[in-house]
């Protein structure tokens, strides 16, 4: 039971993150979650994987400051695309 919580369950909600942002692409809020779930996820396994290899959690750190640094771009993408086009949906403006 241990061994399905350390490992499956969160490959298998990091799975389900992935189905969330291939399938819901109308929106950027939409797809910003599912990329922060995604990133939460893939922190939550090397969390898991450092600590079973007894390493330190210096890289865990690094990356949890990448993540929030992605995280803020996105929604720096996400104000400025509504202040130029009024909401976010991918079809009401034009890629060209």
């Amino acid at each position: 039971m241990l061994k399905f919580l350390n490992w499956e369950l969160p490959s298998l909600m990091l799975m389900m993150g992935l189905f969330m942002f291939i399938s819901s692409r109308k929106h950027l809020l939409s797809m910003l979650l599912s990329l922060e779930f995604i990133v939460l996820m893939l922190f939550l396994l090397l969390f898991i994987y450092l600590h079973m290899m007894n390493y330190e959690g210096y890289f865990s750190m690094m990356f949890l400051t990448f993540s929030v640094c992605e995280g803020a771009l996105g929604l720096s993408i996400l104000v400025s695309l509504i202040r130029t086009h009024g909401n976010d949906n991918f079809q009401s403006f034009s890629i060209l």
